[in-house]
């Protein structure tokens, strides 16, 4: 890289992102595109990640439908992108599912749905994409999106915190295995961000329940593309000294 160069340059590494069909994924993926990434748009509905597709303006990408639940499917489908675009770099893990439920009604099942998309298939991916004969022979970066409720506690939300706080700890141990391969590992701990998911949990709420959720935040609520811009700072090569951290881009939430 030039002395002038940015630092947040890709230069044309490619990088996988799931849930990138909306929120915080497909502003993740746009703001890696526009700092020279090569995106793989990772989720279920083909046409929504057409849609993120026309965003990134003939920037290198690709879409790739797969459900996150079948954990098997992961591995294959990784390598299938490697035999395709070469080497990967990189691994934004920004899926995720929520079910708000209290104790009395928060069965092994619920729980389960959330630690297999929240945890379990991101490690299964992160596990894909760092193999030796897939990752970029200079060592790479992985990303996780975690949540401000994997710090505190909610309630109705018993089994989202403990996947976000599992995701955590996840990192940490990750981040002191891989460093030896150069390959850094973190995480981003959003609070209340404005998204399509977010809308539709507002729905259920009262006015006056969303109205203090919002105040939480000193600096009020977030938009995705503040996660993104933060996602890519910690995913670029140039922020090569940072790993094992979990960033929060939370508004000042949990500084209180």
């Amino acid at each position: 890289m030039s002395p002038d160069a940015s630092f947040l340059a890709f230069d044309g590494r490619w990088v996988v992102v799931t849930g990138a069909s909306s929120g915080l994924g497909r502003a993740i993926a746009v703001e890696l595109s526009r700092h020279g990434a090569g995106v793989v748009l990772v989720g279920r509905d083909a046409a929504r990640l057409a849609d993120t597709a026309a965003l990134l303006d003939d920037a290198p990408h690709r879409t790739l439908a797969l459900d996150l639940t079948g954990l098997e499917a992961i591995a294959p489908a990784i390598a299938a992108l490697k035999n395709e675009l070469g080497p990967l770099y990189g691994l934004c893990h920004a899926a995720g599912i929520v079910q708000t439920r209290p104790l009395a009604s928060n069965t092994v099942e619920l729980m389960r749905a959330q630690f297999d998309i929240n945890l379990y298939a991101g490690l299964e991916l992160a596990r894909a994409v760092c193999r030796r004969d897939v990752m970029t022979p200079e060592g790479g970066s992985l990303l996780f999106i975690s949540s401000v409720y994997g710090r505190v506690g909610m309630p109705g939300q018993t089994g989202y915190c403990a996947t976000k706080g599992a995701v955590a700890a996840a990192v940490r141990a990750l981040a002191v295995e891989l460093a030896r391969r150069n390959v850094r590992v973190n995480c981003i701990s959003p609070g209340l961000v404005h998204t399509e998911m977010t809308k539709q949990s507002f729905a259920r709420l009262a006015p006056e329940h969303v109205r203090k959720l919002e105040e939480a935040h000193p600096l009020g609520p977030g938009q995705p593309e503040d996660v993104a811009r933060a996602a890519t700072f910690l995913l670029a090569p140039g922020t090569r000294w940072i790993t094992g951290a979990d960033l929060a881009v939370d508004g000042g939430f949990t500084a209180q």
